[in-house]
């Protein structure tokens, strides 16, 4: 599910950040988020996530929020790309 940066929430990593994008579910999934605050152009951060498809932990403003690992893989979120890591300068020092 990997498209112009877009991935879903599930196989972000903690501490990673971006923007919902998308939600690929029917009615009832899309207003259950939305009531939780995660509604397409919020930005969202991944807290944490429970090995072997448990729970996923986001930070909504100032809100941590558990939901399923389900409901996590339909949550598209296009990924903040970082800068000045140390892959893009490794091997540029003179």
């Amino acid at each position: 599910m990997s498209d112009n940066g877009k991935i879903s929430l599930q196989k972000m990593k903690a501490g990673q950040s971006g923007t919902v994008v998308q939600m690929l579910g029917g009615h009832g999934l899309v207003d259950r988020l939305s009531a939780m605050g995660i509604r397409p152009g919020k930005r969202i951060t991944k807290v944490s996530s429970m090995f072997m498809r448990g729970p996923v932990t986001v930070q909504v403003n100032s809100t941590q929020i558990a939901i399923g690992f389900g409901m996590a893989n339909k949550i598209l979120v296009k990924t903040d790309k970082k800068q000045g890591t140390d892959e893009d300068t490794a091997g540029r020092q003179s």
